[in-house]
Order: C-alpha cells, then sequence, then structure tokens
C-alpha cells in the first residue's frame, strides 16, 4: 500500500522548501520529493572540487522574504549573509574605475568622477527606486486576484491593490507605470548622462532576461533586483555563509522540526489523477505515494507537459503551457583559481574590488550588442560578464591560499542557429577567459578548475524546461495575474488538489521564497 501524506510537495528547490516548511508548522503531514541527490535545487552548495564547495547555480542572497526569514526561524538554523562591500566594481578600457559602496558619501566621490550632475541626481535616483520598490514589495507575499475580474468581490480585490498607491505622489505613480513599461536604457536616461554610471546600474536589468537594456520590460528586472536587502538594510545583497545551500539547509530544517520528511533520489514519474482530482504521485522506481494536495516546485512546462497525463487537462490548456516563453540566455561559469585577478585599472589583490560584484561590460552599446547576438540565436561574442568571489567573505569554501570566482553572463541562448552547446561549451568559455585578460592579464593561467552551466546544462542538471532560471520569462505579459497563465496565478491548477509553488508563478524568479509562502497560504485553505 501506498505510505500516505497530507502534503506532497515535488521538487526540493527553495521555494518547495519554503512550502512544506510552512505546512508542517501547520500541523500538516508532508513529505518533500527531489530528483538530485540534495536538496536545494539552483540554491545549492556543492563540492564541485576536492575541497571547494561552490554555489553552483545561484550565488548571491538578498530578495529573500525578511518574512519567511523570520516566521522559519532560519537564522536559528543556520542562516547568516555577509552584505557585499562595495557593492560594485566596473573598470573600464581607458583605465578608470568605479566603485559602489554601502557609504553613500565614498558612492558619490565615485560617481563624481564620471559626471558630477550624476552624483548629485543620484540620491534622488535612489529615492525614487526606494518608493517604488516599496509598493511592489507588497505585493509579493499575496496573491494575485483573478484577471479579468468577473465579479464585484474580484473587482473589489483589484481596489484594494490600487489602495496600497496611495501615498504616492503623481509622478510617482507615473513612474510606477513606467518602472514595469520602459526599457532599463529609456529609464536611466531620465536620470543620468554618464553611460559609464548608466551601464553599471543596468546590468541588474537583464541578467536572467531574454532582452537588452534597450527591450522594453527591462526597467522592471532592475526593479526586481533592487528589492530586498540583507539584516535589515534596503538594496543590500551579500555572500551566505557556507554558499547558498546553506538557506535551503536552513529551510529544510525549519521544516523538518515540524515533522516534515525529505526523500532525495526520488523523481517523480507522474502525478496520479483521479476523477479530475490528484490523489498521489509515483517515482520512476515505481514507489508510489498518495495525499489529497500536491504542490509542484517544478516550472509549469515541465509540471504539465511531463508529470500530468496530458487525457486529464484540455487541449486549449496544453497549447497556452506550450506558448508560456521560458527559453533562457544565462550561463554560469564556477572556477577554482590560484590567485585572483590582478586588474589593469587597479592593480593589486585582494582589495576591494574583489569583494564587490566586478563587472566587465563597458558600455550601454556593448551590452545591446552583446543581446543582438543571442536573439539572432548566437552566443554572445562579447558577453556581459558579472565575476564574484565568495571565498573573499568566506574563506572555509576552498582550500587555503584558494580562491572560487564565479561568472554570471548574458548572453547565452538555449535555442542556438548553429550547433549545439555540447560543442560551445568549452570554446566559449574560452572566449570569456580571453575576455577576463584583458582587464586582468595572466587571469587565465590562474585558472584550477572550471565547471560550465548553460541553458542546455541548466535544464538537464536542474529540470528547469528551457533552462530559463526564473522559470520564465519575467516580462509584462508573464507577470502577476497572468503568471504563468490568468488561469493559474492563484497557485491553483485544472487539476482538484494540485498546486504550483515555484518560481513560474508570482512574484517570479531569484532566490526569494514568496511563491512557496504564498502557495501554502492559499493550500491550506484547500478543502479537499
Amino acid at each position: 500500500m501506498p505510505q500516505r501524506f497530507d502534503v506532497i510537495v515535488i521538487g526540493g528547490g527553495h521555494n518547495g522548501l519554503v512550502a512544506a516548511a510552512y505546512l508542517a508548522r501547520a500541523g500538516r503531514k508532508v513529505l518533500v520529493l527531489e530528483r538530485r541527490s540534495q536538496l536545494g535545487g539552483c540554491c545549492v552548495t556543492e563540492e564541485l572540487w576536492p575541497g571547494y564547495r561552490v554555489s553552483t547555480a545561484s550565488y548571491l542572497s538578498s530578495l529573500l522574504s525578511g518574512k519567511v526569514v523570520k516566521e522559519l526561524e532560519l537564522e536559528r538554523f543556520g542562516y547568516h549573509v555577509d552584505a557585499k562591500d562595495p557593492a560594485f566594481f566596473s573598470p573600464f578600457p581607458d583605465g578608470r574605475y568605479l566603485f559602489m559602496w554601502q557609504d553613500e558619501k565614498k558612492t558619490l566621490g565615485e560617481i563624481a568622477k564620471f559626471s558630477t550632475c550624476d552624483a548629485e541626481r543620484f540620491p534622488a535616483y535612489e529615492a525614487h527606486l526606494e518608493k517604488l520598490a516599496r509598493v511592489i514589495e507588497s505585493l509579493l507575499l499575496v496573491t494575485p486576484p483573478k484577471f479579468p475580474p468577473k465579479s464585484i468581490l474580484q473587482f473589489v480585490d483589484y481596489l484594494k491593490l490600487l489602495g496600497r498607491m496611495r501615498g504616492l505622489k503623481p509622478q510617482e505613480v507615473v513612474g510606477l507605470v513606467k518602472i514595469f513599461t520602459q526599457s532599463a536604457a529609456d529609464f536611466l536616461d531620465e536620470w543620468f548622462e554618464s553611460d559609464e554610471i548608466k551601464v553599471t546600474l543596468a546590468t541588474d536589468a537583464v541578467i536572467g532576461a531574454n532582452g537588452g537594456p534597450r527591450s522594453a520590460g527591462t526597467a522592471y528586472i532592475l526593479m526586481h533586483h533592487c528589492m530586498g536587502g540583507v539584516n535589515g538594510k534596503r538594496g543590500l545583497w551579500g555572500f551566505v555563509r557556507g554558499g547558498m545551500g546553506a538557506i535551503s539547509d536552513a529551510i529544510a530544517a525549519s521544516g523538518r522540526a515540524h515533522g516534515a520528511t525529505f526523500r532525495t533520489d526520488a523523481e517523480v514519474d507522474h502525478v496520479k489523477v483521479a476523477n479530475g482530482r490528484a490523489t498521489g504521485v509515483v517515482l520512476k522506481n515505481g514507489d508510489e505515494f498518495d495525499a489529497p494536495l500536491i504542490a509542484s516546485n517544478l516550472d509549469p512546462k515541465t509540471t504539465f507537459l511531463r508529470l500530468i497525463p496530458s487525457n486529464h487537462l484540455e487541449p486549449e490548456f496544453l497549447e497556452s503551457i506550450r506558448h508560456f516563453r521560458s527559453e533562457g540566455t544565462s550561463l554560469k561559469i564556477n572556477l577554482a583559481l590560484s590567485s585572483l585577478p590582478d586588474f589593469k585599472a587597479l592593480p593589486g589583490a585582494p582589495g576591494p574590488q574583489h569583494r564587490a560584484t566586478m563587472h566587465l561590460c563597458p558600455s550601454m552599446e556593448y551590452v545591446e550588442r552583446a543581446w543582438d547576438d543571442a536573439k539572432y540565436g548566437m552566443p554572445s561574442r562579447s558577453p556581459l560578464l558579472e565575476l564574484t568571489s565568495p571565498t573573499q567573505y568566506d574563506a572555509s569554501l576552498a582550500p587555503p591560499g584558494k580562491h572560487i570566482i564565479g561568472i554570471f553572463l548574458q548572453y547565452a541562448p538555449y535555442t542556438l542557429r548553429e550547433g549545439n552547446w555540447d560543442e560551445l561549451r568549452a570554446p566559449f568559455a574560452r572566449r570569456v577567459f580571453d575576455i577576463i585578460d584583458e582587464y586582468a592579464p595572466g587571469f587565465s593561467s590562474a585558472i584550477e578548475h572550471v565547471h560550465v552551466l548553460t541553458p542546455l546544462d541548466i535544464e538537464r542538471e536542474f529540470g528547469i524546461a528551457g533552462g530559463n532560471i526564473f522559470h520564465g520569462e519575467m516580462s509584462l505579459d508573464q507577470m502577476f495575474s497572468l503568471r504563468p497563465l490568468a488561469s493559474l496565478a492563484q497557485y491553483r491548477t485544472p487539476i482538484h488538489g494540485l498546486f504550483l509553488c515555484g518560481s513560474g508563478t508570482h512574484p517570479g524568479g531569484g532566490v526569494i521564497g514568496a511563491p512557496g509562502h504564498n502557495a501554502a497560504q492559499e493550500m491550506l485553505k484547500f478543502r479537499a
């Protein structure tokens, strides 16, 4: 007889773990099933090489909901973040460089090297973003209302949302509309004159996006990455001690403390459905588990096109899922180094530059050209590069005297016009190393180990259809009440008792925990 639970969560990524922890705290008997040999999905720390513990996929923390951290007592279970300081380091080909620090006065001094006008404008820019961010953040932990509204009560739900904007001035309401619709370039052009300042800020707008800085909607991606904070200070990003897997470990420990059960190496073959209701799951090895309530932390395409027998879903629904855009353009390279990069613009190592996110993207035009390659199916000849070194904050992640560098880059399209990623993976990595050598001569000679995750590898390794790190594009037509579809925005699905709890639902991707939190609240309302 199959073992029975109150709830089964398919996929042990961080959102699935959050949902499980909340449900376990509410007294439900919860089982989490994870295909890989460890929990965490993309939020993991893995020993890729002896003595090196690497945040294989996700690499920085900021967006994780403070409510989730507090209610699940994550600090009690080992969650600790060291805020980056400086936040950014951008070296430029002409020998100049830009730092952005936690100390605003120091940051303004850096900006003034490029434009005194921009330095004067920067505080107002940050205040404007913070004002808008507070409104948007208030929507992260709510279930989107039905769209289009079909009753008076549903119209009331939208009126309640409008009430969250009561404190905004008219120009700030206009700013809110612009942040959802503008390109990052247009948005930043209204604030700054220096291309160096604009490109440093614009990198947050294109990370994980299928678009360049001049693509409509990328202003919101910039805003998405500006939300959150570290240790109560808004807008900061940081390194998790022990790597990103420490987040997943803490969430799992919180759930385990309230009775949740976790199984790894447990790949689900399909969800059992009878009379339109989810009744349990069957694993690839034939094991069966029953529950009246099931949550899928997998992306929408994988959930409905692989786990649910197609005869249980309407053809029109399946066609809509197939059209949900979920191909990725991000690539991650993990490196073990014998020494840190020695930048021509600022020689010496280690230095404050190595504690920052190191941007290698000299201009907005450079980034736009990088996207031009990708949108026609080619890996960028000159990609945007972000380098981070977690060992500058947690030396225990590598052997003594050694370092870890993570390179997160745009653009590397999942669908290629010519060739395939198995053929192009190694030569593309070499191209990346050559670009870094231009800024930091000798960088390549310090590389001891290389690990590359193309979008195809992300799909294979982490089970995300299309290799999109957000489980689906975060464009206006795939957000809030339309994420992933208007019929799925409340986390419920056409299968009674089956819910979605992953990044393919509102509010989207990043290590945020909100989809898992929101889905759990809806599941607690469920009546079989």
